[in-house]
């Protein structure tokens, strides 16, 4: 009878079926490469844009790497009221990119890490109160915020696939563009395959042969390798680079995090469907509690490790359904991938050698996604005159300090700092205007 709704729900092994050991590998090698470049994309923009050396950025990558692992075991296993209990992978967050290299360059990476600790209770807090909170964070505001993502971090991209710093003599040469069209074009490709192995892999092979052309080209500099200071091994140590605080960074966190709350939810309710588990009632309620109640938790846990704010990564659902393989043990396998390659630092200090345009060709697809997915949300909802005031304020004061940052260069530090994101100054406008036009409305 178990087998037959399984059948029924397209699945091949339930939520809390083991599978033998050559399919449960086989599914996390899959899951693991649909991953692996989401994850360490983060690190490796936030380290280029503030300009670090190459031991640190190769750091960040691996801590990137091993928080994913340890966050991934907690959604998956769900340690008392934490985690979903499904297979959930979690990854470094691209909501939080525009944010931390603002606070970034204001007072470097112990501010980043203060803020995201210290911010991260905001999720928690979420957990419990996420049906009150519905209220004031809408989809129609969710999907601005998703759009502002995108559309803020697309500028990075574009960067990237021109050689990272616009003040390089060098940026923008045929060199770079081309082999930022080859990543683009290598992974549009591949996404459009038939084969669904091909297409699940189709971001982590285009960076590839992204990489191998730039080393054919002779664009990528072993001579840092031998320059820098790596280790053989890293044991992760609790606040190695450092705390600090301030209020602005706080907030400009905050807000983030009430977004990826939102989107955590929904990727858990995903999750649920294509598992053949239900979406409604006290377990459905349980679990979606518990994967953002994990989602903030592992985020202070990155904090506190040197990392960056995780987010359960919506990919690896559509590779449940395609291989119809649910199993949580399979997360099991998937965390020790990534802890294991986060202890090792050469795994990210190889990944941080990559040109800047084999990141930038990979990345500008993916952000272009991000903000195609704000506007399918957006287009789900009736747009109304109301509704289309909220977008119009949202796009045009977040884009705004985007495009040109220097309309707050008269306004103190702490205030640039918070408004110096086209995600934080959107989003904080779309709750705003959203609650007040709503409010106007009831009471006519």
């Amino acid at each position: 009878m178990e087998n037959q709704e399984k059948q029924l729900k397209g699945l091949i092994y339930g939520v809390n079926d083991q599978p033998p050991l050559r399919d449960t590998l086989f599914a996390a090698v899959q899951h693991l490469l649909a991953i692996f470049v989401a994850i360490i994309t983060p690190p490796l923009i936030i380290a280029k844009a503030l300009d670090m050396d190459l031991a640190t950025t190769g750091f960040l990558v691996s801590m990137s790497l091993f928080i994913s692992g340890v966050a991934t075991f907690i959604q998956c296993r769900r340690i008392g009221p934490v985690g979903c209990g499904l297979l959930c992978v979690q990854g470094t967050s691209f909501s939080f990119i525009g944010p931390i290299i603002a606070i970034g360059n204001a007072g470097g990476l112990p501010l980043i890490f203060g803020a995201c600790i210290a911010a991260a209770p905001i999720e928690m807090v979420m957990s419990y109160s996420f049906k009150y909170l519905q209220r004031i964070i809408t989809p129609l505001v969710s999907g601005v915020v998703v759009m502002l993502i995108g559309l803020s971090l697309i500028k990075a991209g574009v960067m990237s696939c021109g050689g990272g710093n616009p003040a390089d003599p060098d940026f923008g040469n045929m060199s770079n563009l081309i082999v930022a069209g080859i990543v683009l074009f290598s992974v549009m490709l591949l996404n459009c395959s038939k084969n669904k192995y091909i297409r699940m892999s189709s971001i982590f092979s285009g960076v590839l042969i992204g990489y191998l052309v730039a080393l054919a080209m002779g664009m990528v500099n072993f001579d840092a390798l031998a320059l820098s200071d790596v280790e053989a091994f890293y044991v992760p140590v609790p606040f190695k680079e450092g705390l600090d605080f301030n209020v602005s960074s706080i907030i400009a966190v905050g807000l983030v995090y009430l977004v990826t709350a939102i989107e955590a939810s929904g990727d858990v309710t995903a999750n649920s469907m294509v598992s053949g588990e239900p979406v409604k009632g006290d377990v459905y309620v349980k679990r979606v509690s518990g994967g953002v109640l994990a989602d903030g938790i592992n985020s202070m846990i990155a904090g506190v490790f040197s990392s960056f704010p995780n987010s359960i990564f919506a990919q690896n659902n559509g590779i449940i359904q395609l291989t119809g393989v649910a199993s949580r043990y399979v997360g099991y396998f998937i965390a020790g991938m990534l802890v294991i390659l986060g202890l090792f630092p050469i795994v990210g200090i190889i990944f941080s050698l990559m040109p800047s345009p084999v990141l930038g060709g990979a990345t500008l697809l993916m952000f272009g996604t991000v903000a195609a997915a704000g506007v399918r949300i957006v287009a789900s909802q009736n747009l109304d005159r109301k509704a289309m005031l909220v977008i119009a304020a949202s796009l045009s004061l977040g884009m705004g300090v985007e495009l040109m940052p220097q309309i707050l260069q008269q306004f103190p530090e702490s205030v640039r700092t918070i408004f110096s994101s086209g995600i934080t100054t959107g989003g904080l406008t779309a709750i705003i205007t959203n609650a007040l036009l709503n409010l106007v409305g009831e009471k006519k």
